[in-house]
């Protein structure tokens, strides 16, 4: 009789054991996760400290350039039109998304946005007066340094959301995973033709009439 209470105590003794090994394992895989994830929006609160920087930029660049003469009026439109829908799109700043169509509207509007002002740039050649403008070229400045940086937070974004997807989509982290609802999140992605070097033509053959 007591050798069964010894072995049944043992064995209750066992289970107990193993049940404590697979908390502790589900707590440290939560919280591996919760690291991960925090990691994710912390790094994307800083994408849209650089976005928000280059939004800030738009107004003093298109009240410089307002300043030439003659300068293309639809080109400064289509910037201040880019820059009221970036506006439009509601994305929480302090987390990622986890829709990516909100990622893709998030994007898109942003891309719209560089593409602007790209183009105001490339407009901008025309006019020597303002390209000599000192208050043009600082804010030139400025906003190439901003893009420089959107590009690596961008870059940085995506290799921690790599990460925390990697880790929530492995076996057996995934099952912690759904029970705790940690989805996946969308990276940023190349913009279309990004890869091709954009083609610059002009027309001057209405400059003499």
């Amino acid at each position: 009789m007591k050798k069964a209470l010894v072995v049944l105590v043992g064995l209750v003794a066992v289970v107990i054991g193993v049940a404590l090994m697979v908390v502790l394992w589900g707590v440290g895989v939560n919280n591996k996760m919760v690291g991960l994830n925090q990691g994710v929006d912390a790094q994307w609160a800083q994408v849209q400290n650089v976005y928000q920087r280059r939004t800030d930029l738009i107004p003093n660049l298109v009240n410089t350039v307002k300043g030439a003469a003659n300068f293309e009026k639809s080109t400064l439109e289509s910037v201040v039109q880019a820059r009221a829908s970036v506006g439009q799109v509601k994305v929480d700043p302090n987390k990622a998304p986890t829709d990516p169509k909100t990622m893709q509207q998030f994007q898109a509007a942003q891309d719209q946005l560089s593409s602007a002002l790209s183009r105001l740039l490339v407009v901008v050649e025309r006019y020597p007066d303002l390209k000599a403008n000192q208050g043009f070229m600082n804010l030139q400045v400025e906003l190439a340094g901003t893009e420089n940086r959107i590009a690596n937070e961008r870059r940085v974004f995506n290799d921690k959301t790599r990460d925390y997807n990697t880790y929530v989509q492995q076996v057996p982290a995934t099952f912690i995973a759904s029970f705790r609802n940690f989805k996946p999140k969308p990276y940023f992605e190349a913009t279309a033709g990004s890869d091709r070097p954009p083609q610059v033509q002009f027309d001057f053959s209405n400059t003499n009439k």
